[in-house]
């Protein structure tokens, strides 16, 4: 059997990769899912890429979903004249009166900044290279101490970390952006700057569940209701740039760290993203750190890993899934030859479902299984398996292709379409599937987890060991 990584790869294509031939050395190197990122690129490039994506997916037979990454609310400063720098110390002001920018002041056009923020507040600019505090306010301006100085030039970005901003989960932009990708027929949906619980219910009531809904972290105001955003969220990704860029470079790490077990606790797939083969957009090979980078996401319990620029502008995007996906499968090796390095164990909550969950896998270890199949119509039992992180092959059995794709993204899951049928037929499929796919062979065993009665939503409850 060719090698399949348990951990997932997500890869954001754009002008050079959005093309089928690219897109199937992608997924020969490794990619299971596809970024589309709108704050890049027009409605019509994004439309040619879902069509490129739907082709490859049918010439290979592999199932490859495709998340639409929402721009969301983004600040940037007005028009700067050339060559102004900002001195350590100096006051500068913030204004909403439109104004060329200078060494004094410069245009800010967001009036929700303005309608929060107090003295004491930190503004950065230039993700994060500008560094001030706010000392003054009125209704139109604030004035600020330069804290940490340098160049400063027109259009670039604004973070105000301290302060939760009153501003709509999807703009007018998001909006048309959305309307447009469900309609292309994508599988997921990423909100950009989630702050709280109700940005996700809210985009949620404009979605009406045409598309699973993750949720980017990357602003601190989310930690502190991540609990919540995380039950109102179908998926987490951990946007380690922007949340970089708002809290001190220290505390990510363990920042990640707790949300990847949060998110584990739960059920809820999780990717890691942003800067993790970095230099590969210019080099044709990872440094040591990146590569360790990537391994403690899998020692973590990620269930994907995403490549950025890496892919989507990188001179080497088939050398950074291919290596990915060397580091997947080593780390996942070590994992399975020295469990106690991996995930950490998890609590069972008191639920027939987690019950049979659990005692499916830990048979299908002790057992050594040929693979531990699972059938569900919804996913849901596919993800109460894989949170219990198998180390035999999780077949999932589905006769929605639309939730065939949306499990691309979750830790160990190899979906296949089954025929709608009753229990006894399918589990013989299963049995037909596992043999002609070369997962198991003859003597073997397979663990089955279905519901009873077969085919109805929710209703996991049984387990059963099936001869090959």
């Amino acid at each position: 059997m060719p090698q399949v990584n348990y951990t997932k790869i997500l890869a954001t294509i754009g002008d050079h990769t959005g093309t089928e031939e690219m897109l199937e050395k992608l997924v020969e190197s490794g990619v299971n899912m596809v970024r589309l990122n709108f704050s890049h690129g027009s409605q019509a490039d994004h439309a040619k890429r879902v069509q490129a994506v739907r082709a490859v997916s049918q010439k290979t037979g592999k199932p490859i979903g495709i998340l639409a990454d929402l721009q969301g609310p983004k600040y940037r400063i007005g028009v700067v004249k050339d060559g102004i720098i900002l001195e350590e110390g100096q006051e500068f002001i913030f204004t909403l009166d439109e104004v060329e920018g200078d060494n004094q002041r410069v245009h800010l056009p967001h009036e929700d900044i303005f309608r929060v923020i107090l003295p004491k507040t930190t503004i950065l600019m230039d993700d994060g290279k500008l560094r001030l505090t706010v000392t003054k306010v009125d209704n139109r301006h604030f004035t600020a101490i330069v804290k940490t100085g340098g160049p400063l030039k027109s259009r670039k970005g604004v973070n105000v970390p301290d302060v939760v901003l009153d501003t709509k989960p999807l703009t007018t932009k998001d909006l048309a952006d959305l309307d447009f990708a469900l309609e292309q027929g994508v599988d997921g949906v990423a909100l950009s700057f989630v702050q709280r619980a109700s940005d996700v219910i809210e985009a949620k009531a404009s979605i009406k569940g045409r598309a699973f809904v993750l949720s980017k972290i990357e602003k601190p105001a989310a930690l502190d209701d991540i609990d919540d955003i995380i039950a109102a969220s179908d998926a987490i990704m951990i946007a380690r740039g922007d949340l970089g860029v708002e809290l001190p470079a220290e505390v990510v790490p363990s920042v990640q760290k707790r949300l990847l077990r949060k998110c584990r606790q739960v059920g809820k797939p999780v990717v890691v993203a942003t800067q993790m083969l970095e230099s590969m957009i210019e080099a044709p090979t990872p440094t040591r750190a990146e590569a360790s980078d990537v391994a403690n996401a899998v020692f973590d319990g990620a269930d994907t890993v995403m490549l950025s620029a890496e892919t989507a502008a990188g001179a080497y995007p088939i050398e950074a899934v291919s290596i990915m996906s060397r580091i997947l499968a080593n780390t996942e090796a070590h994992i399975a030859a020295h469990p106690q390095d991996g995930p950490a164990q998890l609590q069972v909550e008191p639920s027939v479902y987690h019950a049979v969950a659990q005692s499916a896998v830990k048979l299908a270890d002790d057992i050594d299984a040929a693979a531990l199949v699972v059938f569900t119509a919804s996913g849901n039992t596919a993800v109460r398996v894989s949170r219990e992180r198998p180390q035999v092959p999780l077949i999932v059995m589905t006769p929605e292709e639309s939730v065939q794709r949306r499990l691309s993204m979750l830790w160990g899951a190899r979906s296949f379409l089954q025929a709608e049928t009753d229990y006894e037929t399918a589990v013989e499929e299963a049995r037909q599937l596992v043999l002609s796919e070369k997962i198991g062979h003859s003597g073997q065993q397979i663990i089955v987890v279905a519901g009873i009665p077969f085919g109805k939503s929710g209703s996991t409850n049984s387990m059963r060991v099936v001869d090959l």
